[in-house]
């Protein structure tokens, strides 16, 4: 196998959970420490390191040490560019009336 497509696919884990996406997409535009992750979402501080932990094993996240708190970022903007990419697709299936498949 194509170790290219082997990375892709790892990546693209990121992109198979709810909890993830709704991290990327607060982490859009900012740099964010899990307090302030834990205040914007119903996550608990446990549930958000492991995701983040996940993230970060991924390459999609980087975090920095300030203080007492971890500060995490996107490693590259067009992480977004691909999350939204997918969010305007389904958009797009939902206003057609087309059908999501909710279970694979």
């Amino acid at each position: 196998m194509n170790e290219l497509y082997q990375i892709h696919a790892e990546m693209c884990k990121v992109f198979s959970n709810p909890t993830r996406l709704e991290l990327l997409d607060l982490l859009r535009d900012k740099e964010m420490s899990v307090t302030e992750l834990i205040e914007k979402t119903t996550l608990s501080q446990a549930n958000i390191s492991q995701h983040l932990s996940i993230m970060k094993s991924k390459g999609i996240v980087i975090s920095d040490r300030k203080g007492k708190n971890i500060y995490y970022r996107l490693t590259n903007p067009k992480i977004i560019k691909a999350f939204d990419i997918i969010k305007e697709i389904l958009t797009e299936k939902l206003k057609q009336g087309g059908k999501i498949v909710e279970k694979l």
